[in-house]
């Protein structure tokens, strides 16, 4: 069961070629994929997480790891971030499976949030 404020997914950069990725982790750890549309695939095994390719905007791409917290009300875990220090990167958007948005803490690490529907 999904819990607000727990760690729910992370997601990789996929760099130029996710297919080229995806079949690393395949060939190097047998991880299979599922895959939604040319610029985005999960993870089928282990922790929820996936790869996202390069046909994403320049201001969706993060160079790094990012990990996504869960949050069954949205709107009211973006309050808390915010009232705690946290300062919004990305606004509240939807995507295929839900809606998240970005933050960044107060030593500079982003983060997302995302709610299902």
């Amino acid at each position: 069961m999904r819990e607000d404020g727990k760690i729910d997914y992370v997601e990789f950069p996929g760099g130029g070629d996710l297919p080229e990725t995806k079949a690393f982790y395949a060939q190097a750890f047998g991880w299979g994929f599922t895959d939604y549309g040319p610029d985005y695939a999960s993870m089928t095994e282990g922790l929820d997480g996936g790869f996202y390719g390069a046909g994403l905007e320049a201001d969706q791409v993060i160079a790094k790891p990012l990990v996504i917290l869960y949050a069954h009300d949205l709107e009211a875990m973006q309050t808390k971030v915010e009232a705690a220090g946290g300062v919004i990167t990305r606004a509240i958007f939807s995507f295929p499976g839900g809606r998240r948005f970005h933050f960044t803490d107060p030593a500079g690490n982003e983060l997302g949030v995302f709610s299902e529907g």
